[in-house]
């Protein structure tokens, strides 16, 4: 588990903090009174973060800040100090954030400013820019932040990046580059990916107004101006990424099966109709298999819904760990799944079928009363497609009806 260490001479404040963030957050918290403690502790462990006083008994005047940044470890300062020019020379630090303390609202501050470090480690950020020395130092205050970051000298650099890196989240990009220039690839990204999938952030020294006008109608999510502060920074880039979270949350609630956390019947139709004319234009290989629970209202009889409902999450989880992840796998209704496997052989769909149906089978479902569950599965295969994806579907569902007719636990195919 990670761990959090909290320099604070106020016992009673550092009590407060402690207890809140243990119990918000799944982080090991320790407390040092003094530096001198807290170099005992940064000797024993490593940690996620370090929260700090400036003003110690054996460390009055900030050493502990230097201290701690001289060991690698990322740094939230707390201070009563609210002088403008002694924040600004502490913001000069590689520290991550100057925060007032005072009150229960500063805590809570804190708490979500550490729940947004924890997230931003699933996060990767683009920085494209032509100076060497800005891309260094921009990378510099988002590793410190926590982002995963990758670096490169202009647009169309940028462009072969994204295409080979499916998980970037923001790019921030300046205007004035050679080869390719922030508006060009603004707009080239944009062509691909909306704001929702990848943001876009321009930085640059221009001062013509018109230029955030012009990035941001073609597509850019923001726009900083340099020189800016490392606060703004901070928090333009946080609530670009906040933005897409958000944005995906509600795609979730949309597309995803509110129990299972798979795709609904409504997603998989509007994705793998476009799929399935692609395929047969390209005379690409695929199945089309229908799945369903066998004797499933025994198990919802027997030992109730809530036991029959985490029959129905089990098979999704075996679904997810024996699917190959380019595949498509929905549920469509009830104890009825569908699964899409894409360019294969007719061999191997057959053979990842058959390992479906025993991994269910020797698959074990405990329910809330620690009751054990078995069941099977029942499929209906087709590998020769039919004129349209409806028709491929149904023709799907007729061979699993067969399927439990004739016997259950077995694949059917044309």
């Amino acid at each position: 588990m990670e761990r959090i260490l909290i320099i604070e001479d106020n016992k009673t404040l550092a009590k407060l903090m402690a207890k809140k963030i243990s119990s918000e957050l799944s982080l090991e918290v320790d407390i040092a009174h003094s530096l001198s403690e807290a170099k005992l502790f940064t000797k024993k462990y490593s940690y996620f973060l370090i929260l700090t006083d400036l003003n110690l008994p054996d460390a009055p005047n900030g050493e502990v800040v230097d201290y701690i940044l001289e060991k690698n470890n990322r740094v939230i300062v707390l201070s009563g100090n609210i002088d403008k020019e002694f924040r600004k020379k502490m913001l000069q630090k590689n520290i991550i954030d100057y925060v007032n303390k005072g009150g229960v609202d500063d805590v809570n501050y804190i708490i979500q400013s550490i729940k947004r470090l924890k997230k931003n480690k699933n996060h990767k950020i683009l920085v494209v820019d032509d100076s060497l020395v800005f891309r260094k130092q921009i990378q510099g205050m988002l590793e410190n932040m926590f982002y995963k970051v990758i670096t490169v000298a202009h647009g169309e650099e940028a462009l072969g990046m994204i295409h080979s890196n499916q998980d970037i989240s923001l790019v921030l990009t300046d205007y004035n580059m050679p080869v390719m220039n922030g508006l060009e690839l603004t707009r080239e990204i944009r062509k691909e990916h909306n704001k929702n999938d990848v943001g876009i952030i321009a930085i640059s020294s221009d001062s013509d107004d018109e230029t955030t006008a012009i990035f941001l109608k073609s597509g850019a999510n923001d726009y900083i101006k340099k020189p800016f502060s490392k606060e703004e920074f901070s928090c333009r880039i946080n609530n670009s990424i906040e933005a897409l979270e958000n944005i995906q949350i509600i795609t979730n609630h949309t597309n995803r099966d509110f129990l299972t956390g798979l795709y609904n019947r409504r997603y998989f139709y509007e994705n793998i109709d476009g799929y399935f004319k692609k395929a047969v234009d390209e005379n690409e290989k695929f199945a089309i298999a229908i799945i369903n629970i066998d004797n499933f209202k025994k198990i919802s009889d027997t030992f109730g819904h809530d036991a029959a409902d985490s029959a129905i999450v089990s098979l999704a989880d075996v679904l997810r760990a024996t699917i190959n992840p380019d595949d498509m796998v929905a549920r469509f209704n009830s104890e009825e799944f569908c699964v899409v496997l894409k360019n294969t052989t007719e061999d191997e769909i057959l053979e990842k079928l058959e390992e479906l149906k025993t991994n269910v089978q020797n698959h074990t479902t405990t329910t809330s009363k620690n009751e054990k569950i078995n069941f099977t599965i029942s499929i209906g295969a087709v590998l020769n497609r039919e004129d349209t994806l409806d028709e491929t579907i149904g023709k799907a569902d007729m061979l699993l009806y067969n399927a439990m007719q004739n016997s259950t636990n077995q694949v059917v195919h044309d």
